[in-house]
């Protein structure tokens, strides 16, 4: 039976793709180059096109074409399990951070480079705007509920799908951050010991020392996270007040915390009676087929904090979190009017619109996809430069890996020699109150690997390996 020539052209790139993956760039001719080549309309060569991506053998790209749908490159040697102090410590972070922030630079190594596709904030701006014109003299003089909106509430409990949660014990804040900085307020006072991942987020250290409050370090697989064994052991020794952690996909390594595990923490603080403060930052940047759900999700005693934002996902600049409070919701709303009184009503209306309608939804599952591709991407090019010289984690979500080098690399003292050539870098003691990760930087994917970034990865890694004693 002879075949339609949408399935020869099919069959014809299939094979190509297989064989050699259309290197050394992945990318497949233009639609209109393929058409002269193959002498085929450009109804014919879409309808190949888009059966070979519903096969996940390419996808689309914005303003670039077809790519080829890359397999997991060989991953490094693994890094091991963190070792970290026995007793609680004071905390200071080392200026650098502010630096880093300050260059705009949190995420990426060079400051505010070019920015990638952003088309997903066309339909987000489209309804802050409407908002924004929505009873424009009741908004300009009268203040929000200090809670928040209560449809952008619901549309974020609606979003989780799985969280068991009344909107009402949900509180809307300037971000993550806020969520983070209001949630130890609410549960405890100078002097207190928090338990923290280590690795952890820098911005918690951050916060504990403007609290005053005092760290004890937990030890981290840099694949399945915490280790409840050491924290076990901790909570036996010290009176751990809270205990702030990122169950999926955690800052820097990438970390996704088993099942199991989830459910032996929240045990365990409920038998200890301390508050567990969740990040869920990257909970909704999960790869396809992978999936993830908050440790909230199986708390039926308000025993956990969630916080969470759209910072990480959808956009930095609109500065909207949330937290679901659990024992502690009316401290944290309290907390929330004292340091910031409300948030923005129009803000909260758009976003809460742009959710509604399934536009976050659609752009997420986009946004993920581009996420991995990018991640396999920065992995082949490490593999190709310096496949003996670092080791580096390989998550399943989020936006950035943790990358180890020679012990003999200090990165925090680098930090001005590498700047000096036009690239931020963010060193690995910012994610340690106790001074660890010297030889450690994180590195993100969230960007695609553009020849700029290309060029400053090579400046980075040939000035770092350089300091390496032989």
């Amino acid at each position: 039976m002879k075949q339609f020539k949408y399935s020869e052209l099919e069959a014809t790139l299939k094979k190509k793709i297989v064989t050699t993956g259309f290197a050394p760039t992945g990318k497949l001719p233009s639609v209109r180059a393929l058409c002269k080549l193959q002498s085929l309309s450009k109804a014919t060569l879409l309808h190949s096109l888009r059966r070979l991506e519903a096969r996940g053998l390419i996808y689309a790209k914005p303003k670039s074409g077809y790519l080829v749908n890359q397999t997991n490159p060989p991953i490094s040697a693994p890094i091991k399990q963190s070792t970290v102090p026995s007793t609680p410590q004071n905390v200071s972070i080392p200026a650098i951070l502010k630096d880093i922030m300050t260059r705009g630079a949190a995420f990426d190594i060079l400051p505010r480079e070019t920015p990638h596709d952003c088309t997903h904030l066309i339909m987000l701006n489209r309804h802050l705007n409407k908002a924004l014109r929505s009873t424009q003299s009741q908004k300009a003089f009268y203040y929000s509920r200090p809670d928040g909106d209560v449809r952008l509430k619901q549309a974020i409990i609606n979003h989780y799908g799985t969280l068991n949660q009344n909107p009402e014990q949900l509180c809307i804040t300037n971000g993550c951050q806020h969520s983070l900085f209001i949630s130890l307020m609410a549960t405890c006072s100078a002097g207190d010991t928090v338990a923290v991942e280590s690795p952890t987020f820098y911005g918690v250290i951050q916060i504990l020392e403007q609290l005053e409050l005092k760290i004890i370090e937990i030890a981290c697989d840099p694949k399945l996270g915490m280790s409840i064994d050491d924290l076990t052991e901790k909570v036996k020794k010290w009176p751990i007040k809270a205990c702030v952690v990122s169950p999926n996909y955690s800052t820097p390594s990438g970390a996704l915390m088993p099942h199991k595990a989830r459910e032996q923490l929240l045990n365990l603080a409920l038998s200890n009676q301390f508050c567990i403060i969740e990040d869920d930052v990257y909970g909704d940047l999960a790869f396809p087929p992978f999936t993830s759900e908050p440790l909230k999700s199986i708390d039926t005693q308000g025993q956990v904090i969630l916080c969470s934002s759209f910072s990480k996902s959808l956009s930095r600049d609109l500065r909207l979190g949330w937290v679901l409070g659990g024992k502690w919701h009316n401290k944290i709303t309290q907390l929330k009017l004292v340091t910031q009184l409300c948030s923005s009503e129009s803000i909260q209306q758009g976003v809460a619109t742009f959710i509604e309608d399934g536009h976050y939804r659609r752009y997420l599952n986009k946004h993920t996809y581009e996420l991995k591709q990018q991640q396999v991407e920065l992995i082949r090019f490490l593999n190709t430069y310096w496949p003996n010289d670092i080791r580096y984690t390989h998550a399943n979500g989020g936006i950035s890996m943790w990358i180890e080098l020679h012990p003999s690399i200090n990165t925090q003292k680098s930090y001005d020699e590498v700047l000096a050539q036009g690239i931020v870098m963010t060193p690995g003691s910012l994610f340690s109150a106790s001074g660890r990760y010297k030889n450690f930087l994180r590195l993100s994917y969230v960007h695609p690997l553009t020849e700029k970034r290309k060029a400053a990865i090579k400046k980075l890694f040939n000035s770092l390996l350089a300091k390496k004693s032989r």
